[in-house]
């Protein structure tokens, strides 16, 4: 009975407590990290809109060619987040749960100072994209008016709307980060299942969608006050909301009473039997490695 215990599923505290700590190395990483990590990740996530575009051309124009280009809108997602590399709308709930178990203006300042660097350095990466697309584009037309296409579908709809499709993709997306520790091996099926859910609601995702506004942008086919007003604010909005406000409150919320049961016995044995526990590493790099970190020296 004992060993089974240690092999079922991971218990919501110890994910929790696998995620604050994964949050708490990414509200210490240094500046320098940040700005390169997530400028690499705001370059990377345009493969959603890219491989959408690719697909789109390809299909038909049919009811169901939808279901199959939205696949494209996953490939971004699946590179950041598997190569841990900095995307904000995964910090709206790995860097704010630290500051729930230990609320001080020094931990706000930390979250403050993460948000900031990685959400500037998302846009400058997706940004990067829409200047080379739009000025030395490396594909047909046809791609480029379906990335266009993809590009004003998204800015179709109002503040409001717009913000609330962004609650639904900020949840989603924190939901990934809490089901990460959860799903050692089947992390690519995880991050393909919520992102299509992403494509097929037509959800608004700031940084994703930040790359299809700033072509429209940079392309002359709309302003920058109309991309940035219409569709970044509301969006980013939306995806704090969702992150932050819903998820990680109702996360942190479901584990607060059973925080003081010592999950650390939990996070060092996770799923493996007790067997093993000479070789078991310690609590913190247990619970680095289970989010996907390795721990800092």
């Amino acid at each position: 009975m004992e060993k089974a215990e240690w092999r079922g599923p991971l218990r919501a505290a110890v994910i929790y407590e696998i995620v604050r700590r994964a949050g708490d190395h990414e509200l210490e990483r240094p500046t320098k990290s940040l700005i390169f990590s997530s400028i690499a990740a705001g370059i990377v996530i345009t493969l959603s809109v890219l491989t959408e575009a690719y697909l789109m051309q390809a299909l038909p124009d049919t009811k169901w060619a939808h279901l199959i280009a939205a696949m494209g809108y996953t490939t971004g997602f699946i590179f950041v987040i598997l190569a841990r590399q900095q995307l904000f709308t995964e910090s709206t709930i790995s860097a704010v749960l630290p500051v729930m178990a230990k609320p001080s203006w020094n931990n706000l300042f930390a979250v403050a100072r993460l948000w900031s660097i990685v959400f500037m350095g998302n846009l400058i990466g997706t940004a990067i994209f829409a200047i080379w697309f739009t000025t030395f584009p490396p594909a047909t037309a046809e791609t480029l008016d379906a990335i266009r296409e993809i590009s004003e579908r998204a800015m179709q709809y109002g503040f409001i709307e717009t913000a609330l499709r962004g609650v639904c993709a900020g949840f989603l997306i924190a939901g990934v980060a809490w089901l990460m520790p959860s799903s050692r091996g089947f992390e690519l099926h995880v991050i393909f299942l919520i992102t299509y859910i992403i494509a097929l609601g037509k959800f608004a995702h700031v940084i994703a969608g930040s790359a299809e506004a700033w072509y429209l942008a940079f392309g002359g086919f709309s302003s920058f006050p109309e991309v940035i007003f219409g569709f970044i604010v509301p969006a980013l909005i939306g995806n704090v909301i969702g992150g932050t406000v819903l998820f990680a409150f109702l996360a942190f919320g479901q584990v607060v009473a059973e925080l003081d049961e010592a999950p650390d016995e939990y996070v060092n044995h996770g799923p493996h039997d007790e067997d093993r526990d000479a070789d078991c590493p310690s609590t913190k790099e247990r619970a680095a490695a289970t989010a996907g970190y390795e721990t800092r020296k």
